[in-house]
């Protein structure tokens, strides 16, 4: 490759394009670099003709590029024009290079960054707009609201807040971004893309209630049952997240910010487009969709909606901070390494599509990812006290909501409704669980009664697990097309009935035991790799070495031969209710029934689905 350096005080004499041959005895060169006192440019020759790049390679699409505007009249090896116009044209050329620059560039050399030291990824710098958003009390409610809910009062180091996982979030988001944008120039990536990504990562959990997940995964169901058993008017949106609270909340912050300054986000380079992406981004694209729907981004730049909430295959950099962050703080291992994969990302096009890859070497690490799922759910989120706990708790919020009353007391508290507004949403934390405690209020008095067995560990006993296997499955739901949630609830009825059937027929040894089957609850717990019953792996796309701009999903001759043959299992469980001021004979009396319990479990499991755990 041919280079060509002007210093400063040649700079007035720049060249505007110049044919190759005079450059290089008849031969053609890659390309020539021009250094100007602020600026460094490629004149790159294509088809006869020279172009103006800040990129050196030439595989770049038509946008990037930018024909000298002078014709090449050569004299001495310099451009046959004044020197007036030639100053003109290079004050053309430089201010669209500046403008490019400035568009594609991530330099945020000259933004004041704040520094977080974050315990997992050490100082990590954020955007003053980042750090506007940071300091609003929509998102400062998240230090009070806990990243594990009940796992907390299980694994005393899991303290953690939502809003160091959103710090972190929007951080790996800016971390994976920047790589794609400094290996692949042609994705054109802009300073728009990067804040809109980070935004959407630090955004993304704005919409979590008490004890995360307990509340849209169990409070709100509980809800929607109890309207419906009660005959109340039922304005919960079926299947409600809280993605969708995420971006209400999103909202009311932009609202907020606006009010303070109508132009802070103009002032960054946004615009309501730049808005409406970043709510997408917050609910993720499905990948399903045949034609491209989605108005923040055109479909060419489908990759950005795999970053923060990948629906494709679930590999997003919201996991890879809660894999890293969880295991920290829970002091489980962990054996996946998203800053190895963070520097092999690399977009693809796939079935008319682009996505991101991952080289074929990084298969292994891949599935640590989805195994470091599963073992987080089984050792910790699925833990069978914690999820009692959890149960515990949602119980208590559901007896504590006046909205399940026609009369809606004045000494309840909001909170189904509250997902109406951000604003109501915004006064529900964790800190739920001590207004409900100190409280003196009469129709509060069962809620504080259950709150009260938790703090004083008088939780139902663990009576036994079993596995359930796909043929008992289907020996329940038959040959039935069902949808899998149908069929989760389908197998909870059969297995309930069949247990109290059980329960009823058993004989207990000691015959001063008796045993109620409205005493011994059964869960049904499902545990995955992120799939359900899939294999994870074969929906993650691959590149090689040889060829980096061709993916296609992993062969099975080049995955390890220890990986599982089954992705997913279900667990059943039953518990014995204690009951309440029990006394020294109480106690007795409920080892007694725990311990007929168990046989009777363990007869149950013989004849309905093999032998338990």
């Amino acid at each position: 490759m041919k280079k060509r350096r002007l210093s400063p005080a040649q700079c007035e004499r720049v060249f505007i394009s110049q044919p190759p041959e005079l450059l290089d005895s008849g031969r053609t060169p890659s390309m020539l670099k021009v250094y100007a006192p602020t600026i460094t440019a490629y004149y790159v020759p294509i088809a006869g003709k020279t172009y103006l790049s800040p990129y050196r390679s030439r595989s770049l699409p038509w946008g990037f590029w930018h024909q000298a505007p002078l014709d090449t009249d050569l004299q001495d090896g310099l451009p046959f024009c004044t020197k007036p116009e030639k100053q003109q044209s290079w004050e053309i050329i430089t201010d669209e290079l500046q403008d490019i620059l400035k568009k594609y560039s991530l330099d945020f050399s000259k933004e004041q960054m704040k520094i977080f030291n974050d315990p997992i990824h050490g100082h990590i710098a954020l955007h003053p707009l980042l750090v506007k958003i940071t300091d609003t009390p929509q998102f400062q409610r998240l230090r009070h609201i806990k990243q594990l809910g009940g796992t907390y009062l299980v694994y005393s180091g899991a303290s953690h807040n939502r809003f160091e996982h959103s710090l972190g979030v929007a951080y790996l988001a800016g971390c994976l971004v920047k790589t794609l944008h400094d290996n692949q120039p042609e994705l054109k990536i802009t300073k728009q893309d990067f804040l809109c990504v980070q935004i959407a990562g630090l955004c993304h959990d704005l919409g979590h209630g008490p004890f995360s997940h307990v509340f849209d995964g169990l409070v709100i169901p509980k809800a929607k049952t109890m309207k419906k058993i009660r005959g109340l008017p039922d304005d919960i949106p079926e299947k409600w997240k809280h993605e969708q609270m995420s971006v209400l909340m999103f909202d009311d912050i932009v609202k907020s910010l606006k009010t303070e300054n109508e132009d802070v986000l103009k002032e960054h380079g946004l615009d309501d487009k730049d808005v409406t992406f970043i709510k997408e981004l917050i609910e993720g694209a499905k990948d399903s969709v045949a034609e491209w729907t989605y108005e923040g981004r055109a479909e060419d730049k489908s990759f950005l909606y795999e970053i923060v909430a990948n629906k494709q295959n679930g590999i997003d950099v919201d996991k890879w901070d809660y894999f890293a962050r969880d295991c920290h703080h829970l002091g489980i291992r962990n054996s996946f390494d998203h800053q190895r994969l963070l520097k092999f990302a690399r977009v693809c096009e796939v079935n008319g599509r682009n996505h991101i890859c991952f080289r074929d070497k990084e298969a292994d690490n891949v599935y640590d990812m989805f195994r470091t799922r599963y073992t987080l759910h089984r050792q910790a989120y699925q833990h069978k006290i914690c999820n009692i706990i959890e149960e515990m708790f949602a119980e208590a919020l559901v007896l504590a909501d006046r909205d399940l009353h026609e009369e809606k007391p004045e000494d309840m508290l909001k909170i189904s409704e509250a997902i109406k507004t951000a604003e109501e949403y915004s006064k529900l934390t964790d800190e739920i669980f001590e207004q409900i405690s100190s409280s003196t209020a009469t129709n509060l008095q069962e809620s504080r009664n259950i709150l009260n067995k938790i703090v004083r560990r008088k939780l139902p006993k663990f009576v036994g697990e079993a596995h359930l296997t796909e043929e008992n499955k289907s020996k329940f739901v038959g040959e039935a097309h069902l949808t899998e949630e149908h069929k989760s609830k389908k197998i909870q009825e059969i297995l309930m009935k069949s247990w109290k059937a059980a329960v009823q027929k058993y004989k207990p040894t000691d015959p001063t035991v008796s045993l109620n089957a409205e005493e011994l609850p059964v869960y049904v717990v499902d545990l995955d790799h992120g799939m359900k019953d899939k294999n994870p792996i074969e929906s993650v796309y691959f590149y090689s070495k040889r060829n980096p701009n061709q993916a296609s999903t992993i062969k099975d001759y080049q995955l390890s031969s220890f990986l599982p043959k089954k992705f997913n299992e279900e667990l059943v469980r039953v518990y014995y209710r204690r009951t309440d001021d029990q006394t020294v004979e109480d106690k007795m009396e409920e080892k007694k029934k725990v311990e007929e319990a168990e046989k009777c479990f363990q007869i149950w499991c013989k004849d309905s689905f093999g032998p338990c755990v």
